[in-house]
């Protein structure tokens, strides 16, 4: 993957932090910018850290599985993407119950699996983890913020949107996996 590959990638991991983020950022009205920075902290480094566990973990099996590498990088690709559009038609309302240690660590956990299968498709695609991690949780982190404010400014900003261009970068980069290479 070229680093614009990588930054779209980083892009389509982090909407799931910047929504969650968002939500809260709509029902928070104290600590508003420790809950922030909190939130873009916990997503951060979780979205950077899961690439990495993915990447090993594949890298032990990698020899077992490089000629379906592309294959396998356009379903995990394909699956994720269309899970996004899926869940940006769910209309269930998500309000945040908490937002303590416990619960910083489970959003960031959940926004981030995502993140592991995206560390095995970056070994498949031939690359290095480090960079690609770190703009991963740059761009998390950022996004995470963004959603936050986003949220307590803006109130009634459609995530929906936020959550099918995820999807449909997550498609792209998984017909250019399986058709390009």
């Amino acid at each position: 993957m070229s680093l614009i590959e990588v930054i779209l990638l980083a892009i389509a991991l982090s909407i799931d932090a910047c929504v969650v983020s968002f939500t809260y950022g709509l029902v928070i009205d104290k600590q508003k910018r420790l809950s922030s920075l909190l939130l873009a902290l916990f997503t951060g480094f979780f979205q950077f850290l899961m690439p990495i566990f993915g990447y090993y973990f594949a890298n032990i099996l990698h020899t077992y599985i490089q000629s379906f590498a592309n294959i396998i990088v356009f379903v995990i690709f394909g699956y994720l993407g269309i899970r996004f559009i899926k869940e940006a038609f769910n209309n269930e309302e998500k309000k945040p119950k908490c937002l303590c240690l416990s619960c910083l660590f489970m959003i960031a956990v959940a926004t981030s699996i995502d993140a592991f299968s995206a560390g095995i498709s970056l070994l498949l695609c031939g690359n290095r983890i480090m960079i690609p991690s770190i703009l991963i949780g740059i761009i998390t982190f950022f996004s995470s913020l963004f959603g936050f404010w986003g949220g307590f400014f803006l109130k009634k900003f459609p995530a929906f949107y936020l959550e099918i261009a995820g999807g449909l970068i997550l498609l792209g980069l998984g017909f250019k996996a399986l058709f390009i290479g």
